[in-house]
């Protein structure tokens, strides 16, 4: 399914991966991982809300972000991924990819360009901006012995202006002080229940925030991704803010 908002095609791919479409630019955010863009991916359970696993090659992207290594997949990358793309890829992937036996940053057939957590840079007319994203260490989304899942430092979200939309991707984190300060039009946060913010979370940050529109993501991919995204979606429609849900 497509959502329509803004002059954009908006498209959840599975997972964590968007695909943001204007007239001129395609941007890809943390493109692949488990099966959702090679068609291998499977439900863990009947009938949940999730885009169904495909063959997907459109390698169109203009611009592909990526988060941190837990999102990287340089397989994935070559999937979505225009010749002439640029990939813009926060700093702590290089080293870490080689720790989970990944491709470095290097070796893509692209521009790459790192950067860090609460930066800014523009990439052929588009502007984009980073925020820090990661799991409180006392929070609720730590390990059994207290580490977080997503320490300070392990990655960021993304806010990028695809021909003059503002679309925010925060990646995986907590809600964070700074995400209440974010203006977007479009708002796409993860609502999984354990490695990020929850339902309850993100709608009430959507609530905070007021977008033009709420695409959700980052959910029942696998059994700990499980979320129930209606709920969700009456909880930010109950504050007034408009919600679609991307799922066939």
């Amino acid at each position: 399914m497509t959502v329509r908002h803004d002059g954009l095609a908006v498209e959840w791919l599975g997972y964590a991966t968007i695909r943001l479409a204007g007239d001129d630019t395609v941007v890809y955010m943390d493109p692949g991982r488990y099966g959702v863009l090679t068609g291998e991916w499977e439900p863990f359970e009947e009938g949940i809300g999730h885009p169904p696993a495909r063959d997907y090659d459109a390698r169109d992207g203009d611009i592909v972000c990526v988060s941190h290594v837990h999102h990287y997949d340089p397989d994935a990358i070559e999937r979505v991924a225009a010749p002439d793309a640029t990939v813009v890829a926060f700093e702590g992937i290089e080293g870490r990819a080689r720790e989970r036996d990944l491709r470095p940053l290097a070796d893509l057939p692209y521009e790459v360009r790192q950067i860090g957590s609460a930066d800014q840079l523009g990439v052929e007319g588009t502007d984009i901006w980073t925020t820090p994203a990661y799991n409180e260490p006392d929070g609720p989304h730590t390990r059994p012995d207290g580490t977080p899942y997503h320490p300070e430092g392990f990655g960021c979200g993304f806010l990028a202006v695809v021909d003059g939309t503002h679309c925010f991707w925060p990646g995986d984190t907590d809600v964070l002080p700074g995400h209440r300060t974010v203006e977007t039009s479009l708002f796409c946060p993860p609502i999984g229940q354990r490695f990020t913010m929850d339902r309850k979370e993100a709608a009430g940050l959507a609530a905070t925030i007021d977008p033009d529109l709420v695409v959700p993501v980052h959910y029942n991919t696998f059994s700990t991704l499980a979320a129930d995204s209606r709920a969700f979606a009456a909880d930010v429609a109950s504050a007034g803010v408009p919600v679609a849900l991307d799922e066939q």
